[in-house]
């Protein structure tokens, strides 16, 4: 038993002893886990290579969006909202001077200064945009001496005394005292003259230059004349003539580019009838020249002919015995023009905004000649034509002796005769008056009488310029602030939209035409307020529908975006998250040194 007992001792010693031969770990080194710890410090290579290629891509969307980019020209946003208050909160005033002379009366200048005043408060109506800042001067002749009131005011002072006298108007010749007074007054650009005078024959005319004068008898009251003065000041020199509400600014037959057309056209009918032609060039030249220069200011105005043929009229006529012709009455006016055969075709010129107005002289067939316009009362037309607001006029002419069909060749080509064409075209100026709104009678009737107003052989008095200037300058300031301020809130709400040199450039020279506008008129120089007002809208217009800005107005970055994603958005991402994986990897295996590089401190 003693002998199994000692066999175990002795291995174990064996196993004690082979033990103690296996090598030993130091007591100071640290225990190391793999998972968690490492003794190498982490290589910044595959990190550096994976930054290098994010870094690319970030270096290269600069150059994207470049590419990308929308030219915007600087706009002056401040100015224009500034003319825009402007012209909102203050009222456009136009200067104008009054000027009243009495000739052999004995009175007091300064209580009829403010009765003429009184009676023109009552006949003024304030326009909320704009408005006339008028002065008042009196001037009485009493032959050696003058009476003035004020005695202050330059414009009375500048009047000679005895200039006018009651001999000037004895004769009737309306012209001839129409170019005495205007020698006296000089008819300067912004002051209006009334004269009163008694004498023996009473008439009332306002003539064509900035005055009018009133011969009244011996026994007439002043006070009736006071009226008739502040009257014809305010209804015809200012509202030139019109009722209110008779045409409105925005209705004036003028394009949004200053521009008119005037397309004349010569109709015939039936060339197998008879074939006319016109002296056109003659017409232009004597007639129609000097009302295009005269309306300059307000508008630039361009002129065409035509001549067609196989243009019948759309409507019917019937034979009336007792007048011995073919009548239409104004219920057929609509159905006249017969737009599918009369093609009234316009040039190239006449494209864009510009404003286009047909005036055409139309000629009967054999079959309905001699053709006459009935009236609603029942009377014939004396001039045969008509107008259509916005589009233009229209004179049936009816050829000498039309009923005798042998003394025309139908193959022969006859020719208007200069007479007749004259008094078309006269009507024809009539009509385009009427559509400036102002009346084709040379007579005003108002309420304390009637008024001869003389006819100028321009189309167009220089008083009644003057009311074009001023009305079109009103409506082409407030059309050009609206039509701005309408570009500039359209650019702020789209940054996205192109705006070129072309655009800024015209809003500028908008901007500068539009306050010289404002500075003519303030200092009662209509025709270049006039002039630089509808430059001024022109412009706006231009800048506002130019091509560029309706082609991308709605071109918004969500469109950019959604075009561009396709392509670069994929990539992009895969680059972004292998940079954070790495990062994170990166930082992980560092976290793993320094705990082993902490461990290993502490150990120590």
């Amino acid at each position: 038993m003693a002998e199994i007992s000692e066999a175990p001792d002795s291995d174990s010693s064996k196993l004690l002893g082979s033990d103690s031969k296996a090598p030993q770990r130091p007591d100071s080194e640290p225990e190391f886990d793999p998972k968690l710890m490492r003794k190498t410090k982490p290589g910044l290579k595959r990190l550096f290579l994976t930054f290098s290629v994010l870094f690319s891509f970030l270096l290269g969307f600069p150059f994207l969006w470049k590419s990308v980019e929308i030219y915007r020209s600087p706009l002056p946003f401040r100015e224009i909202d500034s003319l825009s208050t402007q012209l909102r909160s203050d009222t456009l005033l136009f200067p104008l001077h009054f000027h009243a002379l009495f000739v052999g009366f004995d009175s007091d200048p300064d209580r009829l200064r403010w009765s003429i005043l009184s009676e023109i408060t009552k006949l003024t109506s304030q326009n909320p945009k704009c408005s006339d800042n008028y002065t008042l001067s009196v001037t009485v002749d009493l032959g050696s001496r003058c009476l003035r009131g004020p005695t202050s005011s330059p414009h009375s002072s500048s009047y000679q005394c005895g200039s006018v006298t009651g001999d000037d108007f004895v004769q009737n010749d309306d012209v001839v005292v129409d170019e005495r007074l205007a020698s006296v007054f000089g008819g300067k650009n912004n002051e209006y003259s009334m004269a009163v005078v008694k004498g023996v024959s009473e008439r009332a005319v306002v003539g064509k230059y900035r005055h009018a004068w009133m011969v009244v008898g011996d026994g007439s009251d002043v006070e009736m004349a006071v009226v008739k003065v502040a009257e014809v000041l305010i209804k015809v020199f200012i509202n030139g003539g019109r009722e209110e509400g008779l045409i409105r600014n925005e209705f004036m037959p003028v394009g949004a580019d200053g521009k008119i057309v005037l397309s004349f056209n010569l109709l015939n009918a039936d060339p197998h009838d008879w074939v006319y032609d016109w002296d056109f060039e003659k017409i232009d030249d004597t007639l129609l020249t000097p009302m295009i220069e005269a309306l300059g200011p307000v508008a630039n105005i361009s002129v065409e002919s035509q001549v067609l043929y196989h243009t019948p009229k759309a409507s019917f006529s019937y034979w009336n015995q007792k007048l011995e012709s073919y009548v239409f009455s104004t219920k057929d006016l609509p159905f006249l023009v017969n737009s599918n055969e009369w093609h009234l075709d316009t040039s190239i010129a006449a494209g864009g905004r510009s404003k286009i107005l047909q005036f055409a002289v139309y000629v009967p067939s054999a079959k309905e000649c001699p053709l006459l316009l009935q009236l609603p009362n029942g009377e014939i037309s004396k001039t045969n034509g008509f107008i259509s607001p916005m589009w233009g006029g229209v004179i049936v002419w009816n050829p000498q002796g039309c009923l005798k069909d042998s003394e025309f060749k139908p193959s022969a080509k006859n020719i208007i005769p200069i007479q007749d064409l004259e008094n078309m075209f006269e009507v024809f100026i009539g009509q385009f008056r009427q559509l400036f709104g102002f009346k084709s009678l040379n007579v005003y009737t108002g309420a304390s009488g009637d008024w001869n107003l003389l006819p100028s052989e321009r189309g167009f008095t220089e008083w009644e310029l003057d009311v074009l200037s001023r009305q079109h300058t009103c409506f082409n300031l407030l059309s050009c602030a609206t039509t701005l301020g309408s570009l500039s809130r359209l650019v702020q709400s789209l940054p996205r939209m192109i705006i070129k040199d072309e655009i800024g450039k015209q809003v500028k020279l908008s901007l500068e035409a539009a306050k010289l506008a404002l500075s003519n008129a303030s200092s009662g120089v209509y025709e270049f307020s006039a002039a630089s007002s509808s430059q001024a809208r022109s412009l706006a217009e231009d800048a506002f529908f130019h091509p560029s800005i309706m082609s991308v107005s709605y071109y918004s970055f969500e469109h950019c975006f959604a075009v561009y994603s396709p392509f670069f958005l994929p990539v992009s991402m895969h680059v972004v998250l292998a940079a954070l994986r790495e990062l994170r990897r990166y930082k992980q295996e560092k976290a793993k040194y320094l705990a082993w590089k902490a461990k290993a401190n502490t150990a120590t």
